[in-house]
């Protein structure tokens, strides 16, 4: 019997365990993906303890998955072949009947298949996905590197493309962490004037470092929003921290018009009132990750312009180490397990 070597947690909250599973076949549809790459989300606490409806235990986590094409199921022979270097992020496949997936909008599918919540996921040896999951990897990035673009990469490069920001515009992005530092880059190498937001004056060299024209630090005496405004105030802020507190105070740093795109995710809400909205035509909206093609164009733009994650990277076998460090917020950036 084939069989290959997966992390699971058997019960919410509970440890993971290495455990060994028979190697499953792919069917109509689907691929199995040899993995070579998974990076540790926060978003994966979601399903390891149990937050969302649905989870069933055992369950594999992991939604930043690099990786190559090891069989081919029913159905997908003409777009794919057997060795190509492929990703999967949070948008593991869509239904293809709901009313979003009718009008092509597949990201806000009413049921989404994520990694690790409707299917197996890549904190293992091997993967079987839905053909429409998948995204080609340039060869110009190690899978380590293209393995937390998957989800962190095309949430915050799909942001900012889709955000009402053009070339010359003030952009701000608040947080410099796994998302963070990547909208920062993505933020320079999009012509944004580009102001990074985080907390203590010593993460401004960091700043600088991505690229950063301007640093606010939101500890110091002048507040986030006048900060803003005495740059000229913020077209579009990119809030990548996962703090309500913290997205609502660059609020009246917008512009006329201007947006707040909300892609950290925090249980509180946010304290913005209608007033500070009305006059000033300004927006609030969230933002979710990206279809497979918004991976593959993020995995190609990255490429292109040098754009790389900052990572950690560990064999499987340390998965629980891991996943503290990361809960932890000690990782710079993203946690990557291998299986090489």
């Amino acid at each position: 019997m084939n069989v290959r070597r997966a992390a699971q947690v058997a019960t919410a909250g509970g440890p993971f365990e290495i455990v060994e599973r028979e190697v499953p076949q792919p069917g109509p549809g689907h691929v199995r993906v040899a993995v070579d790459a998974c990076g540790i989300c926060h978003s994966d606490v979601l399903f390891v303890d149990a937050l969302v409806p649905g989870v069933r235990f055992p369950v594999v986590p992991g939604h930043e998955i690099a990786g190559r094409i090891e069989e081919l199921g029913a159905g997908t022979e003409g777009a794919w072949q057997v060795g190509d270097r492929v990703a999967v992020g949070w948008f593991g496949g869509s239904c293809g009947h709901c009313t979003p997936c009718r009008q092509g909008d597949f990201v806000v599918c009413r049921y989404l298949k994520v990694p690790g919540w409707a299917y197996d996921g890549g904190y293992a040896e091997t993967v079987v996905a839905p053909a429409d999951a998948l995204a080609r990897i340039p060869d110009a990035l190690a899978a380590t590197e293209a393995a937390p673009m998957a989800c962190a990469g095309v949430t915050t490069y799909n942001g900012l493309r889709r955000s009402a920001a053009r070339p010359g515009d003030l952009v701000a992005v608040l947080g410099l962490g796994g998302l963070g530092h990547l909208g920062v880059r993505y933020a320079v190498a999009m012509g944004f004037e580009t102001v990074a937001i985080a907390r203590g004056a010593a993460k401004a060299d960091f700043a600088g470092e991505l690229g950063a024209h301007h640093y606010i630090d939101s500890m110091a005496s002048t507040s986030v929003a006048d900060a803003l405004q005495a740059l000229g105030g913020a077209r579009v802020v990119l809030a990548t921290a996962a703090n309500s507190g913290a997205i609502t105070a660059t609020a009246d740093g917008l512009a006329p018009r201007g947006e707040l795109v909300v892609i950290g995710a925090d249980a509180e809400p946010l304290g913005i009132s209608p007033n500070q909205l009305l006059m000033t035509g300004r927006v609030v909206r969230g933002h979710p990750s990206g279809t497979a093609q918004d991976v593959q164009d993020t995995l190609a733009f990255s490429a292109l312009h040098g754009i790389r994650p900052m990572t950690e990277n560990v064999p499987l076998d340390e998965v629980a180490e891991a996943y503290r460090k990361m809960l932890s917020g000690a990782a710079r950036f993203r946690m990557v397990l291998t299986t090489g």
